[in-house]
């Protein structure tokens, strides 16, 4: 491995386990990740402009794409710090491992009612608009009469 790919992938490793760009991540601070993300960028540019490395480029796109998702899913990143601080969850892990469990046991074929792919994703749909509230005014656009007073759901 050439010096500059070796020096392009220690930055990477420092980013992902040592620096400060996933400290201001955990903190809710985008900005200054992205910051941080950018320089990893321009390292991995200039060590694929330099060797053309195979390795170089393909860590310089998962680096791209990485700080693409944090620019575009920026708002939605907590202060996982501030959360510890406050004694709140910082892993929704325990969540996903039982929606994991339910949909997979509602898909075996052994199931006597189980869902197609088509239904469990229909399904999933109308759970999200319900959690976003939007449930209601889809329901009054196929059904114009239904309801006429808001009141609030109860979810």
């Amino acid at each position: 491995m050439r010096p500059q790919i070796t020096s392009t992938i220690s930055t990477v490793w420092n980013f992902t386990t040592k620096s400060e760009g996933i400290w201001f991540l955990w903190h809710g601070n985008v900005f200054r990740a992205l910051q941080e993300l950018r320089l990893v960028e321009s390292d991995l540019e200039s060590a694929v402009w330099e060797s053309n490395a195979p390795t170089a480029q393909k860590l310089g796109k998962a680096v791209q794409e990485f700080s693409t998702y944090i620019e575009r899913n920026g708002g939605f990143i907590p202060n996982y710090g501030e959360r510890y601080r406050n004694g709140e969850r910082v892993s929704t892990g325990f969540v996903e491992s039982t929606v994991n469990y339910v949909v997979s046991k509602r898909m075996v074929k052994k199931q006597q009612m189980r869902w197609s792919q088509r239904g469990a994703h229909l399904l999933l749909q109308i759970r999200t608009r319900v959690l976003n509230g939007e449930w209601e005014a889809t329901f009054r656009q196929w059904y114009p009469g239904f309801r006429t007073s808001t009141t609030p759901a109860v979810v």
